[in-house]
Order: structure tokens, then C-alpha cells, then sequence
């Protein structure tokens, strides 16, 4: 008896290793940053994300939503995308910026 293969990728590798499910930029909440980590998409979508400076390991954060759509900025530019593109966006949350400490004038 054979497994299928989507059930055998969502298995727990070991019972220390839980599977997590993958969530989309589409998902994220506003004001929140991740990092691509897998565009689920053929050839022009990934044409189209790199025109737009998006790749595998760009650092986005969610500016605002509007309906399904949503504003990202990539470092200095924003970027409107619809849901549908949102939706092959798979993401990681972003780790937490070190913030640099003030400078103390003389």
C-alpha cells in the first residue's frame, strides 16, 4: 500500500519535527515583514516579480490592504500586488531588525 505524496510532505518527519504549513503574503497582516521564500509560479510570474526587484529571499513588509490587493515595500519603492499574486507568495516571517542604538553627542 502506497502512500500518496502530498500526504507523505505533510507528515511529521520524526515526532521532535512537526511539518508546518506554509503561509502566503496574502495572509500576512499589515505592518508586517517576510521573506520570500518560494514563488509558486511559472516563468513570467517570475519575470515579472524580478522586474519588480521580488525574488526568493527579498525582505517585503506589508504597507496597507485594500479588498484582496495589497501595498508591499522592497526596500525604498512600494509596490501594489494583487491577491492572486499574493497568493504564490510563500513567505517566512522576517527576523526582527536590530535597531542601532543612539548616538551620544559631545
Amino acid at each position: 500500500m502506497s502512500l500518496h505524496w502530498r500526504a507523505a510532505l505533510n507528515r511529521p518527519r520524526s515526532m521532535d519535527q512537526a511539518v508546518s504549513t506554509p503561509i502566503t503574503l496574502a495572509q500576512l497582516a499589515a505592518g508586517s515583514s517576510a521573506v520570500i521564500t518560494q514563488i509558486a509560479g511559472g516563468h513570467e510570474l517570475h519575470r515579472k516579480l524580478r522586474g519588480l526587484g521580488i525574488r526568493v529571499g527579498t525582505q517585503v513588509r506589508v504597507e496597507h490592504r485594500r479588498g484582496s490587493g495589497l501595498v508591499v515595500s522592497v526596500g525604498n519603492s512600494r509596490i501594489a500586488l494583487g491577491g492572486g499574486i499574493g497568493e504564490k507568495l510563500l513567505i517566512a516571517p522576517a527576523a526582527p531588525q536590530a535597531r542601532a542604538a543612539p548616538r551620544a553627542t559631545p
